[in-house]
C-alpha cells in the first residue's frame, strides 16, 4: 500500500520548499559574517572611554579620532611600534577599528620652550 500519487507530489514540493527556505537562510547567515556591525556608540564616547587605559601601556603617547580608509577609527600614537606593544592595542574597539601610528615621544609645547631650542 503507497501513498496516492497527489500527496506524495504535495509531500515532495513541501520537502523542495522547506529546503529552498533552509538554503537561502544559510546564504543569508554567511553573507552576513563578513559585514562590519554599525557601532552602537559614538567614536567619541568609544575613545573617552577607553583613553585611559590605552594611555596606561607604556610607550603610547596619545589617543585620537582619526580616518581609516575613509571610516572613521581611534589612533593610538606611540613612541616606538614593537611587537610586545601592538599585542596589547586591540585592533578594534567597540566596532570601531584601531590603527598604531609610531610617533615618537611627543612633548608638551610651552611659548619659552622654542626660544631656549635656539638659544
Amino acid at each position: 500500500m503507497g501513498f496516492p500519487a497527489k500527496t506524495l507530489v504535495s509531500m515532495v514540493g513541501l520537502l523542495w520548499f522547506i529546503a529552498a527556505v533552509v538554503a537561502c537562510d544559510q546564504l543569508e547567515i554567511e553573507a552576513g559574517q563578513g559585514e562590519r556591525q554599525m557601532p552602537e556608540k559614538s567614536i567619541e564616547e568609544v575613545l573617552k572611554e577607553n583613553t585611559d587605559s590605552l594611555m596606561s601601556l607604556p610607550g603610547v603617547v596619545g589617543t585620537a579620532q582619526g580616518e581609516c580608509s575613509g571610516q572613521p577609527c581611534i589612533r593610538v600614537f606611540v613612541v616606538k611600534k614593537t611587537p610586545d606593544l601592538l599585542k596589547e592595542i586591540p585592533s578594534e574597539l567597540e566596532g570601531y577599528p584601531v590603527a598604531v601610528d609610531e610617533t615618537g615621544e611627543i612633548q608638551r609645547w610651552t611659548q619659552g620652550s622654542l626660544r631656549q631650542e635656539r638659544s
